[in-house]
């Protein structure tokens, strides 16, 4: 019981340490999988209407 007892803490924080690191793997994991959908739908909707000219020409590549 004394090995318990001394166990308990180190193994409850590690526990909570574990479900905590999961939780922000996760949320992450779901908002990069969103954005990238985001993405494609953006590019779909300028690579569908023909009046515009796709240019990836920015301002630092104007002289």
């Amino acid at each position: 019981m004394e090995y318990v007892e001394v166990l308990l803490p180190s193994i409850c924080v590690a526990a909570l340490f574990f479900f905590a690191m999961k939780a922000l793997l996760n949320a992450d994991r779901s908002e990069r999988k969103a954005l990238a959908e985001a993405e494609l739908e953006a590019d779909q909707k300028t690579n569908d209407d023909p009046g515009t000219v796709n240019d990836d020409s920015g301002p630092a590549n104007k002289e």
